[in-house]
């Protein structure tokens, strides 16, 4: 089989791309690419239908397999009804109602499998399976959402696999958007946004932080699925991937993060991960304080068996020589942190023009490299002390004046910021409120995570350009 798109596939630049020197160089998520003429011909006739030209191709290819181009085609998906080699699995314990909900939102003609997972009350999901058509496969003992998902997958016999996890609502179009993303024959998995339900006038301000910022919602942007990039892993609420390629499929021995687990396994292996925010789900988001903070922290406490798994790849931070300066300039709040900054992005600046010395302007190049990295060093230097590390700096404030002003600055900045960036139905004050909460939880959850296991791993930064002492 063909590792190129087909021809009816087509290509867009993503937005996260800056276009250089007419074309000719590209520059998106630390990546740059140095063009030919003719393909930088062909970038600026974007977007447009592969086709059947083999140079075409070619750059479909290495565009979208560096995350510096997103799939386009020039017609809507067809639609979900007309999708006949998928079947949608649906893990659940108990919750007939919201089962009930979700099979009747699925296209008649689509294959369902419920996998009852040791509901104490098995004949309400047997009515409700018997309703809609749906296949019920069970489990006597409760295993968990993983396993309940394999036991669908042995059972599909299509293609494809759709896995909706049953407190979703899918929205019109979502399967056949999804699906065409596999006929690229090197995309295996596929996920669509996961909103929580539509805001009415009578929410409550949890529930308005919940839309706009969901631990599910991964944005409005498309993205190539990788490693420390914009967007890094795929929530299992609701996924569309290749059955041959999923072989085992979920890890068994993992109640949370089995769907994260997943998608670095097959990255891996190779295979291309998408994300398309043009597809919709609904979500049953946990709006009631207690449920909702103890949601957060059950997602931290999978940032340690992750970590084991794959390490390096969940670490709060990702420090090269250049960004560690950078860090540290803003950390240590001292006279000589100023210069530090500057000098720190002078030499990355210089350093970066001289590897892009074919640009026309080097320079310029480097210098909207070495800003975007200094912004989003800052950022995660902000999220890792709000976040990730926040015990530690709770216990460093009690007798440091400068922790406290860095946490003071760091909470208060970053929350400003992320409300102006996401815009929310929400004021200011009650939405830094619910961000600092939300990492609290989840910081607290990565903590007890890492004392059960007994490693700090998950808490420790990638260091990236450093050169060995060996």
């Amino acid at each position: 089989m063909s590792t190129f798109p087909p021809p009816d596939f087509g290509l867009q630049l993503s937005p996260r791309v800056h276009v250089c020197d007419g074309g000719r160089t590209l520059m998106g998520g630390g990546r740059v690419v140095r063009l030919s003429a003719p393909a930088a011909r062909l970038v600026r006739h974007l977007p447009a239908p592969v086709g059947d030209d083999p140079a075409a191709a070619r750059l479909a290819r290495l565009l979208l397999g560096r995350g510096l181009a997103d799939p386009w085609w020039p017609e809507p998906a067809r639609a979900d009804e007309a999708v006949d080699d998928v079947t949608v699995v649906v893990p659940t314990h108990d919750r007939a109602e919201v089962v009930a909900r979700l099979l009747a939102s699925l296209p008649s003609s689509v294959p369902v499998i419920v996998v009852d997972d040791g509901s104490r009350d098995p004949a309400a999901l047997e009515r409700v399976c018997g309703e809609h058509d749906a296949l019920l496969l069970r489990h006597e003992q409760n295993q968990g959402p993983a396993a309940a998902r394999n036991t669908g997958l042995r059972a599909v016999r299509t293609t494809y696999v759709a896995f909706c996890d049953s407190d979703v609502v899918p929205q019109p179009g979502w399967l056949a958007t999804l699906r065409r993303h596999l006929d690229d024959p090197a995309v295996t998995l596929v996920g669509p946004r996961v909103l929580g339900r539509a805001a009415t006038p009578g929410d409550a301000w949890l529930e308005r932080y919940e839309q706009a910022r969901s631990s599910l919602d991964l944005g409005d942007r498309p993205a190539l699925v990788a490693l420390h990039g914009a967007v890094s892993y795929l929530p299992s609420a609701a996924l569309v991937a290749r059955v041959d390629a999923l072989e085992d499929g979920f890890d068994e021995a993992m109640r949370c993060g089995e769907d994260v687990d997943l998608v670095w396994r097959l990255l891996a292996d190779g295979w291309s991960v998408r994300y398309e925010p043009a597809a919709v789900v609904r979500h049953d988001h946990r709006t009631t304080l207690r449920a909702w903070l103890g949601r957060k922290a059950f997602y931290g406490t999978s940032a340690a068996p992750l970590s084991a798994r794959h390490p390096g790849a969940v670490a709060p931070m990702v420090v090269s020589p250049w960004t560690a300066a950078v860090t540290l300039a803003l950390l240590v709040q001292r006279r000589w942190s100023v210069p530090l900054l500057g000098g720190a992005v002078s030499l990355a600046t210089a350093s970066a023009a001289r590897r892009l010395g074919a640009s026309d302007r080097p320079v310029r190049a480097a210098a909207v490299i070495v800003l975007e990295g200094s912004v989003a060093a800052a950022w995660q230097t902000a999220s890792a002390l709000t976040r990730h590390y926040w015990p530690l700096v709770a216990v460093a404030s009690v007798g440091s004046r400068r922790a406290r002003r860095a946490a003071l600055v760091a909470g208060v900045v970053e929350g400003v910021l992320d409300w102006r960036r996401t815009r929310p139905e929400l004021d200011l004050p009650r939405y830094v409120i619910a961000h600092r909460l939300d990492d609290l939880a989840y910081g607290a959850g990565l903590w007890l995570g890492a004392l059960r296991t007994g490693s700090l791993r998950a808490l420790a930064p990638r260091l990236v350009g450093w050169r060995s002492s060996s």
